[in-house]
This record gives C-alpha cells, structure tokens and sequence, in this order.
C-alpha cells in the first residue's frame, strides 16, 4: 500500500497540475492537505500582518472549491495550521506517507521548508509547473539564461516557443488513508464562512468562468489600448488574481489565447496578453540564476539602503503622504486587495524615490495586501523598479505629477479613493 501527500501550495487547480496527476497514478491512498501558514495573524519584520484579509478570504473561497472538486472524486481537502515543515512531517509520520508530492516553488522560504523535510528523510517530489513556458523547451539553460527580459524574449521567440500544452484535470483520484481517523480531529475548518468580502471570486471555476468572459466579449483585441488605464473591471485582464493562487495555470491562458488567434486572427492585443505572461515567466526562471542573491538589500546591485523611518512607511502605507494619486492609489490597495499595473509602478516609484524609502519595506506591503501577490513577480518587479535586478539602466522612477496628466487627466480615480 503506497500511502503519499499532495501538498497543495499555490496550485489550487485540477486542471493542468502535473503535481497533482503524477500523484495520483502513483499512490493506493493519497492525502491531499492545504497548510494555512499565516492564518494565525503573524507579523512580520515590519509589524503588520504577513496575509491581509482580502487574500485569506480568496484563498478560502478557493479552497472551499477545491474541496469540493475532490470529494466529487471521491477524496477530500485536509486544511492545517502551522509551518508546513512541521506540520507535513508529523503527518508523514502519522499516516506513514512513503513520499510527499508537490509544485516546486523556487523562492528561499519555500525551498528552505521542502529541504526541512528532506533533512528529516521525507521523500519530497516537486514539479516546476508554474510557468507558461517549460523550462526544457528554453533555447538556453536557466543558469546561464541572459540577464535582460528583451534578449530573453528575443531568444524564446527566435524559436518560436509559444506555450507549453496544459493537461487535462485526473479522472479519478485515490481514496483517503484507512488511518485518517488519527488526525481528523487536528483538521482546521477552513471552510467556515467568512465575514470578509472581495471583488473577486476565488477558484478554479471563477477564473474559468472569467476567462471565457473575457475571451468572448473580445477584450483581447483592446488590451494594449486599455491595459494602463487605472480603474474599471476589463481594462485588464486580471488573469493575475487567479494565477497567483493557481487556480487557472498560465498554460491554459496561452492555449485560449492561442485558439481565440486561430478564431479571430493574432493583433496587438492578443500579443501584448503572451507579452505580459512572458515576464511572469522571465521573473519565475531568473531566480534559478540568482537565487537568494535576489532578495539581499542590495539585490543584483551595488546600492546601499537607508534605514527605514517609520514615520514616512506609515505615511505611504496609510495613504496620507499628501500626494493625490498616491494617496488614492494606497487606498484602493487596502480596501480591496488590488492595485492596476500601472500604479503598482508609481506607487513603488514614489516610495522608493520620492520618500527615499526601502524597497524591501514596500515590497513586504504589497505581499501583505495583494490578493494577486505572486512571490516571483513582486520581487522582480520592486527590484526592476529599485534598479536593484537585472536591469543595467539603474530604476525606474515616475514623475508623479506626468502620470496624474496621462492617466488621470481629470481626477475621476483620485476623488474615487480619495
């Protein structure tokens, strides 16, 4: 009787989750667990809870269809508390689980925890799976793949790579452990309703749902016209809300835009979407080079960082720095866990220039609020902003008061979250 795991990490999906499938066919009984690592209103560094509660209430809502997509396979969702490593090994040790299988997420913290659990002698499989692209189908190996995103699309297009092709979700699932009476009374209810609201439904059938939406109102054509617009439901995609927790799997967005294309012919809009997934993957695939050298203060650079003055992080944070859309821009993003691309930029720009602030603190802000928070991209993207990456041209500051011009013209989105 080969007992495993399946550790959901941030794959909350069924469709196009290798992980999950190669688990599948190789277990007689298999547990599928979720661990609520910060539900228990941790602090970080900084002093402020590490998960808001925008985020908690989209996971769970994601969770509780999870759930119920394998009890309809006739299996369950298990939900803890705790650090994973602990949590994991003890119920390896429980159930003698003979492995463990996952996604691999390739991020300090989270190769820290796998390592954990290996030191112990538990059997861990992971699965890169998180990405658009496979990173065998690279024209270059990830170690020595080029610094700058532009050559590394240029070399990914150079051979025509489009997208790796999603697998279906498993059609039939292995039942529980005979043992699992030992630990149901430790199982958290995870699925108990929430007093909390989003935008935004969590789950593997909303992001379905929204990218059929999306898809046959034909937004795609308008994107590149529309994607630095600052409010309103499509002026983007939002494929990130539901990629961030892996409900839907970047390879299924780029296998729908890809049919859509042979429906109704590839534009500047259908390119820019692939464009945009592109970078998810170029940020995912440069921490394979730079590991943890990416999230030292001084990142890729050379560049000292200031001590933090609290007084000014409170300002920025709370949306009182006296500066309109930046102000506005900070009170969207706490009172509903989203921010657009365009002002995540400026808001990070003016935090990090104008208040001469940490990049490091802002970041930490933007993984506590953002339903969408992505460990990979929020990183890339701070350092991108920092000049602290891989980009030689040394930060990315805005002027403030050109982008109130440009996208703000008339104060709609500045009296809107004033």
């Amino acid at each position: 009787m080969r007992v495993l795991i399946y550790w959901f990490r941030n794959d909350l999906r069924l469709i196009d989750n290798p992980a999950f499938t190669q688990a599948c066919l190789a277990a007689d009984a298999l547990l599928p667990v979720y661990i609520h690592e910060f539900s228990n209103g941790e602090l970080n560094e900084y002093g402020f809870k590490r998960v808001s509660h925008h985020r908690q209430e989209f996971v769970r809502q994601s969770l509780d269809q999870l759930r119920q997509q394998l009890r309809e396979l006739g299996s369950d969702l298990l939900g803890y508390e705790g650090k994973p490593e602990v949590v994991l090994a003890e119920l390896a040790k429980v159930m003698s689980a003979q492995a463990i299988y996952c996604e691999q997420i390739e991020a300090p913290q989270e190769i820290d925890q796998v390592a954990a659990l290996q030191d112990l002698g538990i059997e861990v499989n992971e699965f890169w799976q998180s990405s658009m692209l496979s990173p065998q189908d690279l024209p270059f190996d990830l170690e020595s793949m080029p610094d700058m995103f532009t050559q590394f699309r240029r070399e990914v297009e150079a051979v025509k790579l489009r997208n790796a092709e999603p697998i279906p979700a498993p059609a039939t699932c292995p039942p529980l452990p005979q043992s699992i009476d030992a630990i149901a009374n430790k199982v958290l209810a995870s699925n108990s309703p929430s007093s909390a609201s989003t935008l935004y439904q969590g789950g593997e059938e909303a992001a379905t749902l929204h990218l059929t939406r999306y898809l046959e109102l034909r937004f795609p054509d308008s994107y590149k016209q529309t994607r630095n617009q600052l409010m309103g439901q499509d002026f983007s995609s939002k494929f990130s809300l539901w990629l961030a927790s892996g409900c839907i799997s970047a390879r299924v967005i780029a296998s729908e835009l890809a049919a859509y294309e042979t429906q109704f012919g590839a534009n500047e809009g259908t390119y820019w979407l692939w464009f945009e997934l592109l970078w998810r993957d170029y940020f995912r695939f440069i921490l394979f080079k730079y590991g943890k050298k990416l999230y030292r203060s001084q990142g890729l650079s050379k560049q000292t960082t200031k001590p933090l003055d609290s007084l000014k992080y409170r300002q920025w944070t709370s949306g009182s720095t006296g500066q309109p859309l930046i102000d506005a821009g900070m009170h969207e993003l706490e009172r509903t866990g989203y921010l657009s691309n365009r002002l995540r930029q400026v808001v990070a720009s003016y935090w990090i220039y104008d208040m001469d602030g940490d990049w490091r603190a802002g970041a930490a802000w933007f993984e506590a609020q953002l339903i969408d928070y992505d460990v990979y991209s929020n990183q890339g993207n701070w350092l991108y902003i920092a000049g602290r990456g891989t980009d030689p041209r040394g930060g990315r500051p805005f002027n403030v008061v050109k982008q109130m011009r440009d996208h703000d013209p008339h104060g709609v989105y500045q009296h809107h979250w004033r």
